[in-house]
């Protein structure tokens, strides 16, 4: 009988310390094979070859829109005199938004030591990468000259043009591209000891090779693991307040104007919890898929769905609290024309894709209240991308409803949309498929490392 509980109570015992990792993989060996061997001994599946092809062709697209733009100005798509921004900067705001949360999320998992985050900081972080790509197109294309895109950096001022400081794009590029070199940093060195992992299984002679030149000779040793530990947290210390003062800049592209319902305080944090509400939901759509194409069901387990639905809980209450807030001030205020634009919000030209914009980032994600939705992933992965939709309505509406209806009646105007502005919403999803699918098949999506590390540390517990 003794025996019997001494095996009961390590069975319960084994249950709880792999709370993160499937028990039959809690090794070294089945770690290593589980994430490189995909990589390295299989080859592409049709799946992924349908895929590649939906995107290239959606890439394709995307470059035709591009041309087209250079070619014909930027009358091609459905801005007008009143509304100077439309499709494009909604896009930039939507899409640096997804970029900023992969390497936020990253390191605040890192800093406040949540280990479930071993498992999907990887491709979090190149999220982030590709994302933030992207978004630093859009402003370059709504330039009108984008030959002359040059004029935001800084070089010799012989022209006397530069720096043009009162310009929000001056402090869009330069928040871009600190954002973009800091993200890069910061993914590489976290790949440094995976990289030599499949430097040391790979079969082919070039295999090797590359994976050797980019592994930069890590080997392993204590000088080494003393100089990654001392650098790759303080680096994440830093990307949280880098993090945050980059979506706040795009924040004051807004809130330093004055027109209504733009000149706002709160619209720094309002955006920057907006980025991280987008950018998670984004994130649970990518662990589903790379769960399901790379069979890392090992790794990523019900409780990472779980503790990642929790958070867009949170985000969608801090979002329904910022909308209110929005709102109420709009009345204590006391201005007529904030109070018109609020009124035209829930029922003007617009008001049927604002009340989808409750719906899908307030209303709908309270379901996840229940534990039995935040455990289904189909159910999960349905209301990430809905969530997505919700939040890239808000930032077209953002630019719509004030430039619609500003201080000037007989400026009043609303936008149309053409084909070149659905198609440059949907191209770039089909460059960012892309990039992630090439990502899959040549880089460990699930960081190696650090789930042997997790492993060894729940069985010491």
């Amino acid at each position: 009988m003794s025996a019997a509980l001494g095996r009961q109570v390590s069975l319960g015992h084994n249950s709880l310390s792999h709370e993160w990792i499937a028990t039959e993989h809690a090794s070294y060996t089945a770690i290593t094979a589980a994430v490189a061997d995909p990589i390295l001994e299989r080859r592409a599946g049709r799946v992924w070859w349908i895929a590649i092809g939906i995107s290239f062709a959606l890439v394709v697209i995307t470059l035709v829109a591009i041309g087209w733009l250079f070619t014909r100005g930027i009358g091609v798509w459905g801005v007008n005199s009143t509304i100077v921004w439309g499709y494009a900067i909604a896009n930039y705001v939507w899409w640096i938004g997804i970029g900023n949360a992969g390497t936020l999320i990253s390191s605040m998992l890192l800093l406040t030591r949540q280990r479930w985050r071993s498992s999907i900081n990887r491709f979090a972080e190149t999220m982030t990468l590709f994302a933030a790509s992207i978004a630093g197109l859009f402003p370059i294309l709504h330039l009108g000259r984008p030959m002359y895109f040059y004029w935001l950096a800084p070089y010799p001022n012989t022209m006397l043009l530069w720096p043009q400081w009162r310009s929000a794009l001056i402090w869009d590029f330069w928040a871009i591209l600190c954002y973009i070199l800091f993200s890069l940093f910061f993914w590489y060195v976290g790949l440094l000891p995976d990289l030599a992992t499949m430097r040391d299984r790979a079969r082919t002679p070039l295999g090797r090779a590359l994976y050797g030149a980019f592994a930069l000779g890590w080997r392993g040793s204590a000088r080494h693991w003393h100089y990654f530990k001392t650098y790759y947290p303080a680096m994440a210390a830093l990307a949280v307040p880098l993090v945050c003062s980059v979506h706040s800049i795009v924040g004051l592209d807004f809130a330093a104007s004055l027109m209504p319902g733009w000149q706002e305080s709160i619209f720094p944090p309002y955006f920057v919890v907006g980025a991280m509400f987008s950018g998670f939901a984004m994130v649970v759509v990518l662990t589903a898929a790379m769960r399901w194409g790379l069979s890392l069901q090992a790794f990523i387990t019900i409780r990472h769905f779980d503790v990642m639905a929790k958070i867009l809980l949170m985000g969608s209450i801090v979002m329904g609290y910022s909308y209110a807030t929005e709102w109420f001030m709009a009345w204590y205020g006391g201005d007529p024309v904030d109070r018109s634009l609020v009124a035209y919000m829930f029922a003007g030209s617009y008001a049927p894709l604002y009340w989808i914009l409750l719906l899908c980032n307030c209303i709908l994600p309270q379901a996840l209240w229940f534990p039995r939705v935040r455990r289904s992933i189909p159910v999960l992965v349905v209301i990430a991308i809905l969530i997505n939709v919700g939040m890239w309505l808000e930032r077209i509406l953002i630019i719509w409803n004030t430039l619609s209806h500003d201080y000037m009646p007989p400026l009043w105007r609303l936008f149309y949309p053409t084909i070149w502005d659905w198609a440059l919403l949907f191209g770039p999803l089909g460059l960012f498929a892309l990039l992630f699918l090439c990502f899959a098949r040549l880089v460990p999506a699930v960081s190696m490392h650090e789930v042997r590390q997790l492993c060894r540390e729940e069985k010491a517990a």
